[in-house]
């Protein structure tokens, strides 16, 4: 206890509280890890997880660090110990960029425009179901429902209009393709 609070580990033990504390509040759900740090070279992975990682191994390095060093050697011990972790947090979160997707999340209101092919025996106002393929190629089942008095039978294809949030489901009317 006594290396910790000391100097120059002490520089990091604070720090390292404050990441404590910032884990505590995203773990009850209060905050969430959003964004990234690509101004310390660390960009394509949230900016909570590579910033809490360079902290711990900093203050790790420095406490290492203040065992072998004594003097004017000691001043130079968090430097050092930042740097070191600096790169090791880059060699660390290389394997992470390929978990953390590019782009904006796909999302059911994507589908809002698409055609879509009829799969149950019937899409009526309260039951139904269809195949939709999404930009990407993939495909899914989803839960359709028509309006006024269109009956679409299975096989036929349809236009997804608007997703209902609520209900869950998408709004679809009959599709003729022009040939």
């Amino acid at each position: 206890m006594r290396v910790a609070l000391s100097f120059p580990t002490a520089v990091f033990s604070f720090l390292l509280i404050v990441v404590v504390g910032y884990w505590i509040v995203v773990i009850t759900g209060i905050s969430d890890l959003e964004g990234d740090a690509p101004w310390l070279g660390f960009g394509g992975v949230p900016a909570g997880i590579t910033i809490s990682l360079l902290v711990a191994l900093a203050w790790l390095l420095t406490l290492i660090g203040s065992q072998f060093a004594a003097g004017p050697l000691l001043w130079a011990v968090p430097v050092l110990a930042l740097g070191g972790a600096w790169l090791a947090t880059r060699v660390l979160i290389a394997p992470l960029r390929k978990l953390v997707p590019d782009g904006p999340q796909p999302s059911r209101g994507d589908f809002v425009g698409r055609r879509c092919v009829i799969r149950t025996g019937r899409a009526t106002p309260d039951f139904g179901q269809a195949e939709v393929t999404a930009a990407d190629g993939s495909s899914a089942v989803v839960q359709v429902r028509t309006t006024g008095q269109d009956r679409l039978t299975r096989g036929q294809t349809a236009l997804i209009f608007e997703y209902d949030a609520d209900g869950e489901f998408f709004w679809v009317m009959p599709y003729e393709s022009e040939q």
